[in-house]
Protein backbone atom coordinates (compact mmCIF):
# COMPACT_ATOMS: atom_id res chain seq x y z
CA UNK A 1 0.00 0.00 0.00
CA UNK A 2 1.01 3.84 -0.71
CA UNK A 3 2.10 5.83 2.46
CA UNK A 4 -0.50 8.08 3.37
CA UNK A 5 1.51 11.04 2.71
CA UNK A 6 1.83 9.85 -0.87
CA UNK A 7 -1.46 8.97 -1.18
CA UNK A 8 -2.48 12.91 0.13
CA UNK A 9 -0.14 14.28 -3.16
CA UNK A 10 -1.94 11.71 -5.57
CA UNK A 11 -5.42 13.50 -4.36
CA UNK A 12 -3.76 17.42 -4.35
CA UNK A 13 -2.48 16.83 -7.73
CA UNK A 14 -5.50 15.38 -9.25
CA UNK A 15 -7.95 17.87 -7.73
CA UNK A 16 -5.36 20.93 -9.39
CA UNK A 17 -5.73 18.57 -12.61
CA UNK A 18 -9.66 18.69 -12.08
CA UNK A 19 -9.02 22.72 -11.15
CA UNK A 20 -7.04 23.61 -14.19
CA UNK A 21 -9.74 21.66 -16.62
CA UNK A 22 -12.66 23.74 -15.23
CA UNK A 23 -10.65 26.64 -15.40
CA UNK A 24 -9.91 26.27 -19.16
CA UNK A 25 -13.12 25.15 -19.39
CA UNK A 26 -15.03 28.02 -18.00
CA UNK A 27 -12.44 30.36 -19.99
CA UNK A 28 -13.65 28.31 -23.46
CA UNK A 29 -17.44 29.52 -22.65
CA UNK A 30 -16.47 33.12 -21.42
CA UNK A 31 -14.65 33.31 -24.47
CA UNK A 32 -17.65 32.43 -26.80
CA UNK A 33 -20.08 34.32 -24.63
CA UNK A 34 -17.80 37.10 -25.26
CA UNK A 35 -17.59 36.63 -28.51
CA UNK A 36 -21.46 36.30 -29.42
CA UNK A 37 -22.42 38.96 -26.77
CA UNK A 38 -19.67 41.26 -27.86
CA UNK A 39 -18.81 41.50 -24.23
CA UNK A 40 -15.16 41.36 -22.22
CA UNK A 41 -14.46 38.67 -18.75
CA UNK A 42 -11.75 39.90 -16.98
CA UNK A 43 -8.78 37.02 -15.82
CA UNK A 44 -10.06 37.81 -11.92
CA UNK A 45 -13.88 37.22 -13.48
CA UNK A 46 -13.00 33.99 -15.20
CA UNK A 47 -10.95 32.89 -12.22
CA UNK A 48 -14.04 33.45 -9.89
CA UNK A 49 -16.23 31.43 -11.73
CA UNK A 50 -13.92 28.61 -12.14
CA UNK A 51 -13.66 28.58 -8.43
CA UNK A 52 -17.40 28.94 -7.80
CA UNK A 53 -18.12 26.26 -10.56
CA UNK A 54 -15.47 23.86 -9.11
CA UNK A 55 -16.87 24.42 -4.95
CA UNK A 56 -20.37 23.73 -6.83
CA UNK A 57 -19.31 20.51 -8.44
CA UNK A 58 -17.73 19.29 -5.27
CA UNK A 59 -21.22 19.81 -2.92
CA UNK A 60 -23.26 18.04 -6.27
CA UNK A 61 -20.64 15.16 -5.64
CA UNK A 62 -21.03 14.51 -1.72
CA UNK A 63 -25.07 15.48 -1.81
CA UNK A 64 -24.91 12.67 -4.86
CA UNK A 65 -22.90 10.16 -2.04
CA UNK A 66 -25.33 10.84 0.44
CA UNK A 67 -28.10 10.14 -1.25
CA UNK A 68 -27.07 6.60 -2.89
CA UNK A 69 -25.89 6.01 0.88
CA UNK A 70 -29.11 6.85 2.27
CA UNK A 71 -30.37 4.31 -0.22
CA UNK A 72 -28.09 2.10 0.99
CA UNK A 73 -26.45 1.66 -1.86
CA UNK A 74 -22.70 2.08 -3.00
CA UNK A 75 -23.46 3.12 -7.24
CA UNK A 76 -24.73 6.87 -7.83
CA UNK A 77 -27.13 6.56 -10.13
CA UNK A 78 -29.96 8.28 -12.38
CA UNK A 79 -32.62 8.70 -9.99
CA UNK A 80 -29.71 10.78 -7.34
CA UNK A 81 -28.98 12.97 -9.96
CA UNK A 82 -32.55 13.69 -10.77
CA UNK A 83 -32.92 14.44 -6.68
CA UNK A 84 -30.28 16.45 -7.40
CA UNK A 85 -31.70 18.43 -10.04
CA UNK A 86 -35.21 18.66 -8.21
CA UNK A 87 -34.88 22.58 -7.45
CA UNK A 88 -34.30 23.49 -11.49
CA UNK A 89 -37.65 22.51 -13.31
CA UNK A 90 -36.23 22.94 -16.44
CA UNK A 91 -33.15 20.91 -15.08
CA UNK A 92 -35.13 18.38 -13.85
CA UNK A 93 -37.06 17.99 -17.89
CA UNK A 94 -33.77 17.14 -19.33
CA UNK A 95 -32.16 14.88 -16.98
CA UNK A 96 -35.27 13.23 -17.16
CA UNK A 97 -35.67 13.06 -21.16
CA UNK A 98 -31.71 11.78 -21.05
CA UNK A 99 -31.82 9.47 -18.72
CA UNK A 100 -35.31 7.88 -20.71
CA UNK A 101 -33.65 7.62 -23.82
CA UNK A 102 -30.59 6.22 -22.27
CA UNK A 103 -32.89 3.84 -20.92
CA UNK A 104 -34.45 3.19 -24.39
CA UNK A 105 -31.31 2.62 -26.34
CA UNK A 106 -29.90 0.21 -23.54
CA UNK A 107 -33.46 -2.12 -24.52
CA UNK A 108 -32.70 -1.33 -28.03
CA UNK A 109 -29.11 -3.04 -27.34
CA UNK A 110 -30.01 -5.42 -25.23
CA UNK A 111 -32.39 -6.81 -27.54
CA UNK A 112 -30.12 -6.50 -30.44
CA UNK A 113 -27.39 -8.57 -28.11
CA UNK A 114 -30.23 -11.46 -27.62
CA UNK A 115 -30.92 -11.38 -31.36
CA UNK A 116 -27.34 -12.20 -32.09
CA UNK A 117 -27.08 -14.22 -29.24
CA UNK A 118 -29.95 -16.72 -30.33
CA UNK A 119 -28.97 -16.15 -34.28
CA UNK A 120 -25.12 -17.95 -33.10
CA UNK A 121 -27.08 -20.59 -31.07
CA UNK A 122 -30.15 -21.30 -34.13
CA UNK A 123 -26.60 -21.93 -36.66
CA UNK A 124 -24.39 -23.75 -33.73
CA UNK A 125 -27.33 -25.74 -33.62
CA UNK A 126 -27.78 -26.24 -37.50
CA UNK A 127 -23.92 -26.89 -37.93
CA UNK A 128 -23.78 -29.23 -35.20
CA UNK A 129 -26.60 -31.38 -36.73
CA UNK A 130 -24.61 -31.16 -39.75
CA UNK A 131 -21.28 -32.18 -37.81
CA UNK A 132 -23.52 -35.28 -36.30
CA UNK A 133 -25.20 -36.66 -39.98
CA UNK A 134 -21.18 -36.54 -41.25
CA UNK A 135 -20.30 -38.54 -38.00
CA UNK A 136 -23.02 -40.75 -38.81
CA UNK A 137 -22.49 -41.00 -42.09
CA UNK A 138 -18.39 -42.31 -41.54
CA UNK A 139 -19.65 -44.73 -38.88
CA UNK A 140 -22.16 -46.25 -41.31
CA UNK A 141 -18.89 -46.22 -44.22
CA UNK A 142 -16.71 -47.87 -42.48
CA UNK A 143 -19.31 -50.44 -41.35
Amino acid sequence: MEPEGEQERERLLHSQRLKAAVHYTVGCLCQEVAEDKDIQFSKQTIAAISEITFRQCEVFAKDLEMFARHGKRTVINSEDVKLLARRSNSLLRYITQKSEELALNNLEQKERKKKKSSAAKGKRTSDEQVEVVMAESEDSNMA
